[in-house]
Order: structure tokens, then C-alpha cells, then sequence
């Protein structure tokens, strides 16, 4: 506890360095005219350091913003964390905590080393200018299919080691050369936490866990199908106590999920819909006015 304080003090002087080495210029479009109307992805892929706050997880998943985020540790005993550069690796301390949990109980349910994690959130979660719509409350983290190695990591291995494509190149399954009974065992442990609200995957895994399964099925209800996820999956935990603004996700659907809600993402409607006749209009990026208010500290904060 002491260390995470004691990163969490480093990390508030840097921000006020930050700030007041770009001449304080969040605090002066801190009026409704100037930083309401700017788009939030910009805004918040800016800051580099995160807001020296109470940690709170602010809005909803995908329309909110961080305070007090910590930092997931480089590198620990059983995880280390990829694509440095686009310093995602940012959560709600209750995010760090789970990680490091779940990261510890890999090993002793597969034959993973430990688990490679991959984006998480920014400094002060909000909108991104590249990627998800989501991860923007430090309550979502990407979790590469892919063991984590007995070493470590170079810097450049980070940014260039791909993750392992799981799905098969038709998308009707997975690729059996990779899907192994470790993997259903990590999704698994995701799914079992009592702090996950949901694990996001491809139908394709979906398909494969509903298949493999075996004794307690209980956890696939909260493994949902969704688009892309084929080398990751994406763990999502719920709103933590002391987020008052933290807006709960609906309840998970009934069921495991396996029956015929599972095969609309293996129909040709899904899999190759036809183009529109129109190509649709690019929807307009999210303003600062449309987060919660709390956002407008969140981001001017020293």
C-alpha cells in the first residue's frame, strides 16, 4: 500500500509539472464557451499524467472520464504490459487490483506463466483519439489470449510481438492449432471473479466455451459475443464502491448464452452484410459538454 501511495504522490507532481509547463491551457479553456465545445477525445488524449483525486470511476463505460487512476506496473511476478507507447495502462485502483489477482491465479489453472495485458485506459480515462469507445472509466482492461513468456519483454518486443489470432480464417470457429484447453481455462477465471461484469470475446470463442465447457457452467453467462476480440478478451469489472457518478451496466442477460442468440453471428446477415446504398455519415466526435460535469475537473485538475 505504501508503494502505490507513494507512485500515486510521484505521479500528482508530475501532473502539475505537466500542466504548468503548457502554460495552464485546460484551466483556461475550463469555461463552457472553450472546453464544452471541444471534442473529448483530444482533450483527454493529451494528458499524460493522471488527475491527483480521489480515485472515482466517472459516467459510463463509454462516456465518462477517471480520477486518482493508478498505474499497472510494468512488469510483475505473473503479467507484464504491452504497447508502452500509448500509455493505456491507467485504471481504477480496483482495476490494478483485480489484474494482479486474476494475473496470480493463472498459473495455478493453466499452464500460462501469467497473462500479457494490453490496453486498459488513459491517464484520465475519457474518450480515445484511436480505438475502443469503451475503456474510458479505468474499469475495462484488454487481456491478450496469449501466455506471457518465462522472460521478460524488451521494449521494442512490447510494440511489435503480435497477439496469437484465435478465431479460424472462415469465423465460423476457432483455430484448433491454438485453441487449447488453457485458454478456456483463463477466460474461465475471468468470468468466475465475483468483481467481473462482463468477458467480451469473439462468437467464434464463445461458440468454442459453450462447446468445451464442462461442470459448472454458471460463468459463461457473463461471456458475451461481440466484434473483433479475436486475440484478446475483454474483462470489464463492475462500478467500486466510492464512484458515486459510475453508471452500472444493465444486468447480464439469463442464461449461458449457447443456444440460438449464439448463431446470429454466424449467419451471412452478420458475416457478410450487404454494403448500404449509402455510405452512412461519419458520426460527429464526442464534446466535453456531453460527459459528466465531474469530466471538467477530471481534466483541469493540477
Amino acid at each position: 500500500m505504501g508503494v502505490r501511495v507513494a507512485r500515486g504522490k510521484v505521479a500528482a507532481l508530475a501532473g502539475a509539472l505537466w500542466l504548468f509547463a503548457a502554460g495552464g491551457a485546460f484551466a483556461q479553456q475550463a469555461t463552457p464557451t472553450k472546453l464544452d465545445e471541444r471534442p473529448a477525445k483530444q482533450v483527454f488524449g493529451a494528458l499524460k499524467t493522471p488527475a491527483p483525486l480521489e480515485a472515482r470511476a466517472i459516467g459510463f463505460y463509454s462516456k465518462g472520464c477517471l480520477a486518482g487512476a493508478e498505474a499497472l506496473p510494468v512488469n510483475g511476478r505473473t503479467w507484464q504490459a504491452m504497447r508502452l507507447s500509448r500509455n493505456r495502462n491507467w485504471g481504477h485502483p480496483e482495476l490494478v487490483a483485480f489484474l494482479e489477482r486474476f494475473s496470480a491465479k493463472v498459473p495455478t489453472v493453466s499452464s500460462w506463466p501469467g497473462i500479457l495485458v494490453g490496453d486498459m485506459a488513459q491517464p484520465r480515462g475519457g474518450p480515445m483519439l484511436t480505438g475502443h469507445a469503451s475503456h474510458q472509466i479505468g474499469l475495462d482492461a484488454d487481456i491478450w489470449l496469449t501466455p506471457m513468456p518465462k522472460r521478460e519483454f524488451t521494449n521494442e518486443e512490447r510494440e511489435k510481438v503480435s497477439a496469437t489470432m484465435i478465431v479460424r480464417p472462415d469465423r465460423l470457429d476457432v483455430d484448433p492449432k491454438v485453441w487449447t484447453p488453457s485458454v478456456l481455462a483463463v477466460i474461465r477465471a475471468a468470468a468466475q471473479d465475483s468483481e467481473v461484469e462482463r468477458v467480451l470475446v469473439n462468437a467464434a470463442i464463445k461458440k468454442a466455451l459453450c462447446r468445451d465447457a464442462t461442470g459448472d457452467r454458471s460463468w459463461l453467462q457473463k461471456v458475451r459475443p461481440y466484434w473483433g476480440h479475436d486475440y484478446h478478451m475483454h474483462v470489464r469489472i463492475g462500478c467500486p464502491a466510492g464512484s458515486p457518478d459510475c453508471r452500472a451496466q444493465d444486468p447480464v442477460t439469463p442464461g449461458e448464452g449457447c443456444g440460438k442468440e449464439l448463431d446470429w453471428w454466424f449467419s451471412d446477415a452478420n458475416l457478410h452484410p450487404k454494403p448500404p446504398k449509402e455510405p452512412p455519415k461519419p458520426k460527429p466526435p464526442m464534446l466535453m459538454k456531453e460527459l459528466p460535469e465531474a469530466c471538467r475537473q477530471v481534466v483541469v485538475a493540477p
